[in-house]
């Protein structure tokens, strides 16, 4: 009766407690390092789907957006400086 069932091999949960700092023994989620009681799937949808959401004005697509309009407000304030002459 050694035989090692697919649970027994199934990769572990990595939450640490913080009284023991021991690890969780539980098998982690298939696609996370966490199991079922420490977070894996969890939280809520993204964007409007999710019930707290109010404008969009800090979404990963707006930040993109605002970064590379930063790249190039700051590009054409050194082309312009390098075309007039002048150093910062």
């Amino acid at each position: 009766m050694n035989s090692t069932l697919p649970m027994h091999m199934s990769p572990r949960c990595s939450a640490r407690s913080k009284r023991t700092g021991e690890r969780c023994r539980a098998p982690a989620v298939r696609g996370w390092t966490v199991c079922r009681f420490h977070g894996a799937g969890g939280g809520g949808p993204k964007g409007k789907r999710n019930g707290n959401y109010k404008h969009g004005l800090f979404t990963a697509e707006n930040l993109h957006m605002r970064r590379h309009v930063s790249a190039l407000v700051r590009a054409s304030r050194q082309s312009i400086a390098d075309l007039s002459g002048e150093h910062e």
